[in-house]
């Protein structure tokens, strides 16, 4: 009976772990964060108003156009994906495009 109960645990928390939003857990570049006067919570309000959807990734990297640090974001809305750029500076859209075939 204990292991059951110590299996039944464990799958819980695996379950808990991937139900959980993205969002909720580390994103790539999260090291580059400490250069960015936009906070990635902030971030995603803004690429969500202007793209509504959900988000399924996320990541802070360094990128020509603005300040040349961005978030970006890939967001479902309607089976389609979009990417939508933010600058970790300024907060500015600088991308809003649907994905293609092949996406970077």
């Amino acid at each position: 009976m204990m292991r059951f109960r110590a299996i039944a645990f464990g799958l819980t928390l695996v379950g808990l772990i991937f139900a959980m939003p993205s969002h909720l857990l580390a994103y790539t570049g999260e090291k580059l964060a400490k250069g960015a006067k936009v906070r990635i919570e902030d971030a995603r309000a803004i690429a969500l108003k202007a793209q509504p959807g959900t988000i399924s990734d996320e990541e802070l990297e360094r990128e020509g156009g603005g300040s040349g640090l961005r978030y970006s974001f890939d967001i479902k809305s309607g089976g389609v994906k979009y990417e939508v750029g933010v600058d970790a500076q300024t907060g500015k859209i600088l991308e809003n495009k649907k994905e293609g075939r092949h996406p970077d």
